[in-house]
C-alpha cells in the first residue's frame, strides 16, 4: 500500500513515531493493559486506547484515575508500562508505506521525529528498526511546553530544521497529531491505524 501525499514542494518531513514510523501500537496496547491490570484497572479497551492515541501517559492515567476512582501513581506507572513495552520491542516492525517514503526522500530533505513518547522510547524503537541514523532531530516528551494537539511540538521541529512550517509535511496516525500539524500551519498525511488496515496487511507485518 503506497501513501498518497498532498501536493506541495515540501522542504522537510516530520514523522510521529508510534503508529506512524513504528507499527508499535499493538505492542503498546499489550503493555498498557498489562500494566493497568497490575494497578486494578480493567476498563481500558482497545477502542479507548486508539481513541486516546497521542495523549501523554500522565494525561491518560489521570483521566482513568478520575473516571474509575483509582489512585494509580503516574511516574511509577509510566516506568512500569515502558518496561513492559521494552520486553516486547523485539517484535517491532515498521509501517511499510512510511518506511518507503523515508527511504525515497532521505538525503534530499531533512527529517524529524515528533513524538509524545519519551526520548528513550523513541530512540529504542528507531534503533530496533535500524533507522535512528536517518533522522536529523528528535522532538520528544519534555522538549515542549504544550503537547499535541497544540502546535508546539511540530513548530519546534521546524525551528530545529530551519524550515518554514508551511514547507513541512507531517505524517501522523492520531487525530490529535493531525490537529497539531494543522494548528502549526502544516500539511499532513494520515497513516491508517492497525484496525483500519486490511487484515492481510496486519497479518503479514506480524507473521
Amino acid at each position: 500500500m503506497t501513501l498518497t501525499l498532498p501536493e506541495g514542494d515540501f522542504k522537510a518531513y516530520l514523522f510521529d513515531c508510534d503508529g506512524t514510523i513504528a507499527d508499535s501500537m499493538p505492542i503498546h496496547f499489550i503493555a498498557w493493559t498489562q500494566a493497568l491490570r497490575e494497578y486494578g484497572c480493567t476498563s481500558f479497551t482497545e477502542q479507548l486506547f486508539y481513541a486516546w492515541g497521542g495523549r501523554p501517559v500522565d494525561a491518560v492515567v489521570s483521566e482513568l484515575n478520575r473516571r474509575d476512582n483509582l489512585n494509580i501513581p503516574l511516574a511509577e506507572f509510566a516506568h512500569r508500562k515502558e518496561s513492559l513495552y521494552y520486553d516486547l520491542i523485539h517484535q517491532l516492525q515498521p509501517v511499510p508505506e512510511v518506511l518507503e517514503q523515508i527511504h525515497l526522500q532521505h538525503g534530499n530533505i531533512p527529517f524529524a521525529v515528533v513524538s509524545g513518547s519519551t526520548r528513550e522510547s523513541v530512540v529504542r524503537s528507531l534503533e530496533t528498526l535500524g533507522i535512528l541514523h536517518l533522522f536529523d532531530t528528535l522532538v520528544c516528551a519534555g522538549d515542549y511546553a504544550h503537547p499535541k494537539p497544540a502546535p508546539d511540538p511540530f513548530l519546534l521541529a521546524a525551528q530545529r530544521l530551519g524550515v518554514d512550517p508551511s514547507a513541512c509535511l507531517v505524517f501522523e496516525d492520531a487525530d490529535i497529531g493531525i490537529q497539531s500539524a494543522t494548528a502549526a500551519g502544516m500539511a499532513s498525511v494520515r497513516i491508517l491505524q492497525p484496525h483500519e488496515r486490511p487484515a492481510a496487511a496486519v497479518s503479514r507485518a506480524y507473521a
